[in-house]
């Protein structure tokens, strides 16, 4: 089964600039989708034929939207609040998590795609932020003890270590590196969560999956790896390849992310 996650920026937008170029012949079997701003019916319009899309589009128009397109339709899918609690019906809050069950021959596979704020130092973002961050981590713990074979990924707008940024002096007071939110991260590993890109990948740095719009960040792989696959054991177990589907050239890319792609033997 072959699962991907990317953040899409907008999906008209990528839809205008090639999304498809990249989705139609992936070979992918599940996508996650993040900060789609976009009501359901033109991001199942986007994605074209073949696809099956769930979503949970944010109250505030034109921000946030998570959404979940695989080739066969999804069972039990839960979007929001009634995944991460009643503190997260906000606007703010909203088109942010949703889960949904694919089939596989191994068994039943619960995926999940997020979008994390992404924060501001010293503002009221970035109290956002740790509310969600606190909120996952509940989920996370409810998700591991329901289900062997369970993936959350998304964009989670932090870089764990030095390797997963370019530029980590420069950003050690920035959101998105802070050591709070970094802490988060440690805690989800410790409980039994697998970084399946950095587990297949190693120690070193990058691949990034992030990078600026601004100056030649991306021309000089100045990025950031804030997009994750985490899963459990069994599943993280059953990983046997992630590449970063990096675009060719800055004029080439159809988002500012790059999707994030597993291989799971199932």
């Amino acid at each position: 089964m072959r699962i991907a996650s990317v953040n899409v920026n907008g999906v008209r937008a990528a839809a205008r600039k090639g999304m498809s170029d990249w989705l139609d012949p992936s070979g992918c079997d599940i996508v996650c989708m993040q900060e789609v701003r976009a009501p359901l019916e033109t991001t199942a319009e986007l994605v074209g034929e073949g696809w099956h899309v769930v979503e949970d589009p944010c109250l505030i128009k034109g921000r946030a939207g998570v959404a979940i397109v695989s080739r066969e339709p999804l069972t039990d899918v839960v979007v929001g609040a009634d995944a991460l609690g009643d503190g997260m019906d906000e606007p703010v809050h909203t088109g942010r998590w949703i889960e949904g069950t694919a089939a596989s021959p191994s068994g039943p596979v619960r995926i999940v795609s997020v979008y994390m704020h992404s924060g501001t130092v010293g503002t009221p973002k970035m109290d956002q932020k740790y509310a969600m961050l606190e909120a996952m981590t509940s989920r996370l713990a409810t998700l591991l003890a329901e289900h062997e074979r369970v993936v959350v990924m998304g964009d989670i707008n932090i870089a764990h270590t030095e390797n997963d940024i370019k530029n980590w002096k420069g950003n050690l007071k920035s959101a998105g590196f802070l050591p709070e939110e970094r802490a988060y991260l440690d805690r989800w590993f410790e409980a039994g969560w697998v970084d399946v890109h950095r587990a297949l990948e190693g120690p070193k740095p990058g691949p990034y999956t992030w990078w600026s719009q601004r100056g030649q960040a991306f021309d000089n792989d100045a990025g950031w790896r804030i997009d994750y696959q985490l899963a459990s054991r069994v599943l993280a177990d059953a990983a046997t390849d992630v590449h970063v589907a990096r675009q060719a050239s800055w004029d080439a890319r159809w988002t500012d992310h790059a999707p994030l792609v597993v291989d799971y033997a199932l």
